[in-house]
């Protein structure tokens, strides 16, 4: 399986092997809001986020709003003895598109990633070495 703009391969592995992710807007009152969401990884390394009545949820409105500023994170522990989270955090913009996404033709928001950070991804070394990618690039 090859990468996706920016991200290694055992980055695309991991993100395609995920159902869940979660999602922080800020509303223009400044208001932040954090949600859990199914998602997408895109071939083109941006992320489709939707769901039920997307276009109704908070997270669509403060992005329609024009706050396009986002981050969106997917984790979960490997293991827990020892102790070994592993996952992706990601900072970009957000726009409402209509596409064909995982929940078939609809609304959706696209991710476009500009910077991202993974950790407890990659094969497993001696030591726990964040990875950092700038994806504006």
């Amino acid at each position: 399986m090859g990468t996706s703009r920016g991200f290694t391969t055992q980055e695309v592995e991991y993100l395609r092997s995920q159902l869940l992710g979660r999602l922080a807007t800020v509303a223009g009152s400044g208001q932040p809001d954090n949600a859990a969401v199914g998602f997408r990884l895109e071939d083109d390394g941006s992320i489709l986020i939707g769901g039920m009545n997307v276009t109704g949820t908070r997270k669509w409105h403060n992005v329609e709003a024009g706050n396009d500023k986002v981050a969106f994170v997917v984790d979960d522990l490997r293991s827990t003895k020892p102790w070994r989270p592993r996952g992706v955090r990601i900072y970009g913009r957000a726009e409402p598109i209509e596409t064909e996404g995982q929940f078939g033709p609809g609304r959706y928001l696209r991710i476009v990633p500009d910077v991202s950070w993974s950790w407890g991804i990659e094969p497993e070394g001696d030591r726990f070495r964040p990875r950092r990618t700038d994806h504006r690039s």
